[in-house]
């Protein structure tokens, strides 16, 4: 009886283990697979419309659903069927290109902020207090009316934003790193230093970094939309959802939901990808510490 009775206890970390698991999996598999759909739709997008993006219907100004306009047409005639799938693409190139910069530049800075600590890291981390200062949407309207609309730009300012975070979250995991047994022989057996920090140090500091990315990316969605909603962003004609929205306030109240609804369930399901992908990448992290 006492064999069995400590052995009870044991066995419930392994249920809840198992259960977290596969709930992080499930997570992971179906925002995985509303980003790839999304993304596959944005590839295939001259093959599943029969109009451009940019081409205008002078008869079928702001038609309803149907017939040559499978999701109708905006106030300028063009198709918003079209532009909805040609919008994903502006949209997940620039989340995705402007969180990826944001962890290359947030990495590289928390990194060295971290490790050789001293004037470096009081240095880098006031610029990184700077940015912080402001609320993130505030200081992406201030940097984005600062570079101006473009891809490019549109990236730089959203990285901009994001790049902080990163550094500080790194930062903190290198800190702790440093003071490891592993490090210490490495310095003795006469690594360089930035050989530590390559080989040992970023490695093992990423793994949060894997975690937040995701998350953030569906945040730089919606900022994108937001600063192409009150024009620093995307600008029409060129198809991107913040802006196909703006374009379509005034005719929802007139009952034409069809010009904003569309590209704002676009975004609404690009967005809950991201955040479950995120959201099961977080609960697998956590499911491995306990």
């Amino acid at each position: 009886m006492a064999d069995i009775q400590m052995a009870q206890p044991d066995a419930v970390p392994v249920v809840s283990g198992t259960r977290d698991g596969r709930f992080a999996k499930s997570l992971i598999y179906v925002g995985g697979a509303i980003l790839v759909v999304a993304a596959l739709a944005a590839i295939l997008a001259p093959l599943l419309s029969k109009w451009g993006p940019t081409e205008i219907d002078p008869s079928g100004t702001l038609a309803a659903p149907g017939g040559e306009h499978l999701l109708g047409s905006d106030g300028n005639g063009m198709d918003v069927w079209s532009r909805v799938l040609h919008a994903a693409r502006i949209d997940l190139g620039i989340a995705v290109l402007a969180v990826a910069l944001a962890v290359v530049v947030g990495t590289l800075l928390g990194l060295l902020a971290g490790y050789l600590g001293g004037w470096v890291d009081d240095v880098l981390m006031r610029i990184v207090d700077i940015f912080q200062a402001f609320p993130t949407f505030i200081l992406a309207l201030a940097v984005s009316a600062l570079l101006g609309g473009g891809f490019f730009n549109l990236v730089i300012t959203i990285a901009a934003v994001n790049a902080p975070a990163y550094a500080r979250l790194v930062r903190a995991e290198v800190r702790t790193l440093r003071e490891m047994q592993y490090i210490e022989a490495a310095k003795t057996s006469g690594a360089s230093t930035l050989g530590i920090m390559w080989r040992h140090l970023l490695p093992n500091s990423l793994t949060p970094v894997r975690v937040i990315a995701p998350l953030n990316c569906g945040w730089a969605m919606l900022t994108l939309a937001g600063l192409s909603f009150l024009g620093l962003g995307v600008t029409v004609p060129t198809a991107e959802w913040g802006s196909m929205i703006s374009l379509g306030t005034s005719d929802v109240v007139a009952g034409r939901w069809w010009t904003s609804v569309p590209p704002g369930l676009a975004l609404l399901v690009c967005v809950l990808g991201f955040s479950l992908l995120g959201e099961g990448l977080q609960e697998r992290a956590d499911a491995k510490r306990r």
